[in-house]
Parts: C-alpha cells; structure tokens; sequence
C-alpha cells in the first residue's frame, strides 16, 4: 500500500468474468502480442543479409544464413506467452535474469506477470 498518487500501479479495470475473453487457441491470432497461437515463423533481420535467428550449442542466439533446421523454427505459447523454439521447445531468456544484452533460450515454467 501506499498513499495516492495517481500512477499506473494504483489504476484498475474491472472485467466480469462472464464477460472475460477467451483465450485464443491454436491458430488464432492473441491481439495483445499480435502472433498466432502455435503457428511455426522465422524471425528474419531486416538488414541487407536478412539473416535468421538461430540457436546454437543448445542455448546460445545467433543469427544465421537460412538452414533449414528446428533451430531457426519458433512459435508463439498462449500459456506461458512466450516465444518458444521447435529445437527443444525451449523459451527467449535474457541472460544473468535480464542483467546482460546477450539473448538465449532457456525453460519456461510458468507465465509472464
């Protein structure tokens, strides 16, 4: 608690539950995140090379030519709203619990809050 003062942490809305949205499943588009609910996509740079993001070593981020392999293959999870690779279903993490620039992949056992 704390005494008012007007900011985002201290405002609220009210949703009935019998008027709370569902959910999207899968192939349907989450508007909050704007991608679809399991559907297979690359992440492609916008530089000239429009290389791919790839995973290496399991864990590590990369960008890379185009290969044809689960490394460069992510997907969207409703549950845990993240994005996740189809190498080890693993989720983007940010290294040393987001205390670094360096990207990785790593488990996801719950949701984002």
């Amino acid at each position: 608690m704390w005494n008012k003062h007007k900011g985002l942490n201290q405002q609220w809305d009210i949703v009935y539950a019998d008027e709370y949205p569902a959910d999207p499943i899968k192939g349907e588009l989450n508007q909050d995140f704007g991608l679809y609910v399991e559907r297979d996509f690359y992440i492609i740079s916008e530089m000239n090379s429009h290389r791919y993001l790839d995973v290496i070593d399991n864990r590590n981020m990369v960008v890379k030519t185009r290969n044809g392999r689960k490394s460069q293959i992510w997907w969207f999870d409703q549950k845990s709203l993240s994005i996740r690779t189809r190498l080890n279903n693993q989720s983007f993490d940010m290294k040393n619990s987001g205390k670094s620039n360096d990207m990785q992949i790593y488990s996801t056992n719950s949701k984002w809050f």
